[in-house]
């Protein structure tokens, strides 16, 4: 399968990031088409273009947007979630450097679309270039009329602000990012209500992904038809592929959804000194692991469930033989444990016993017993948390244990019962659903 370029399409053009520059290559021409149309409109265009969340969760973008209540007499707002700061994700903030007008042009149609007046584009602070390269980027569109009052003499008025958060790994989840926004802790909030009814400032909100957005101005410019030739007919479209760990060249690749991850493999230029795939993560630590045996799955939405996993962001991570699972696991356990918010008690006391747990089978200390117990622990956390962050610590010991169970019987200090499976025990399936 070849790459299609289309968000990447123009990276190679120095001044893209401009508004000359993106103006070039055919740039605010969706725009000026999506403001003579009626809202409902361009909603439904989504709608029937199939796109899918691209920050993980993978919800139908144009459904959500119907979530919205109409003539309810509040305002309405557009966030966009570009606090990017998965283990292994790095896609948004490659976007928003190399072409960010593409970023602003989504926001403009997709407040249009909502009849919002006021979006939010919040991205995490430990990148001042890209919040620098966004906020250069709006200036120029405010000063060219396609933010302010009016635009475009289309009587339609937004005004966009560029919110820097202070780097916490749970305002990436969507009502803690909301918190935040709004000068409070950065802590989940309990659903429902929805932000779609009672989001930002207890208003309708729509929360989107950065690469979401990038997608709007070519589905509403080029038709469904075109978004729709690529991808699957459940996964339909293009995704920006982030490829890390052991390969040759790491890096952005722009593909229809349906590649498998062998050809992406090819595309990065095979495995470091050729040594063999030992697991990979296919967006993120926050998804079950798959192994070798998986490496011809199309990278889709349904695929990757059926394969216990999800597709998640789209950053897939690949790791040689030379890699502890042990160590990987505990890795992650370690950051989970750290930014957790420390709002519920399955998270904020789970991850701080299962990395403790962990922490002994990574020094060759652990137990048989407690082969078991961490089997429990992720059992008592996964489903039980306020947010997805409970979730996805849950997540890499089990997967491990589907496939490496052997690493950790070689950590125990203790003889392993052969007959107790804890993979068994554990519905893999219940987790990638969430």
């Amino acid at each position: 399968m070849t790459l299609t370029p289309v968000i990447t399409e123009h990276w190679d053009d120095p001044e893209l990031y401009t508004l000359a520059g993106y103006r070039r290559h055919g740039g605010y021409t969706a725009l000026e088409s999506a403001l003579k149309q009626d809202p409902d409109a361009i909603i439904g265009t989504v709608k029937d273009s199939g796109l899918r969340g691209r920050g993980g969760a993978g919800f139908p973008t144009g459904l959500k947007w119907s979530f919205v209540p109409q003539n309810d007499g509040k305002p309405h707002y557009l966030v966009v979630n570009a606090d990017e700061s998965e283990p292994g994700a790095c896609k948004d903030i490659p976007i928003m450097m190399a072409n960010p007008h593409s970023l602003v042009e989504g926001v403009i149609i997709t407040s249009f679309a909502i009849r919002a007046n006021h979006a939010f584009i919040y991205i995490r602070g430990e990148v001042p270039e890209a919040i620098r390269r966004v906020a250069n980027a709006v200036r120029e569109a405010r000063e060219a009329g396609l933010l302010g009052r009016n635009i475009l003499g289309s009587g339609f008025d937004l005004d966009v602000v560029i919110h820097s958060g202070a780097g916490a790994y749970i305002c990436g989840e969507e009502t803690a990012l909301l918190n935040s926004l709004e000068g409070l802790r950065g802590q989940p909030r309990l659903k429902p209500p929805f932000p779609a009814v009672a989001g930002l400032y207890a208003s309708p909100t729509v929360i989107n992904n950065v690469e979401t957005i990038c997608n709007i101005p070519y589905i509403v410019g080029r038709g469904v038809d075109w978004f729709r030739q690529f991808g699957t007919e459940k996964s339909p479209g293009f995704k920006v592929f982030a490829v890390s760990g052991h390969v040759n060249r790491p890096g952005i690749y722009e593909a229809p959804l349906g590649i498998t991850m062998r050809e992406l493999l090819d595309y990065a230029g095979g495995m470091i000194d050729g040594r063999p795939v030992k697991f990979w993560l296919p967006g993120g630590s926050s998804v079950p692991m798959l192994t070798a045996e998986h490496l011809d799955l199309p990278m889709t939405y349904e695929a990757m469930a059926e394969a216990g996993t999800m597709l998640g962001t789209g950053t897939p991570m690949i790791f040689n033989d030379t890699v502890s699972v042990v160590k990987a696991v505990t890795r992650w356990l370690e950051f989970y444990k750290h930014e957790s918010c420390g709002k519920c008690t399955p998270c904020r006391e789970g991850t701080y016993w299962i990395t403790g747990t962990l922490e002994r089978f990574q020094e060759g200390h652990g137990t048989d017993r407690e082969m078991e117990t961490l089997v429990d622990l992720c059992g008592q956390i996964a489903g039980r948390s306020f947010c997805a962050l409970g979730d996805a610590a849950a997540t890499p010991y089990p997967a491990a244990m589907k496939y490496f169970r052997d690493e950790f019987v070689a950590a125990t200090t203790t003889p392993v019962d052969d007959s107790f499976d804890p993979a068994a025990s554990y519905v893999f399936s219940g987790v990638a659903a969430r």
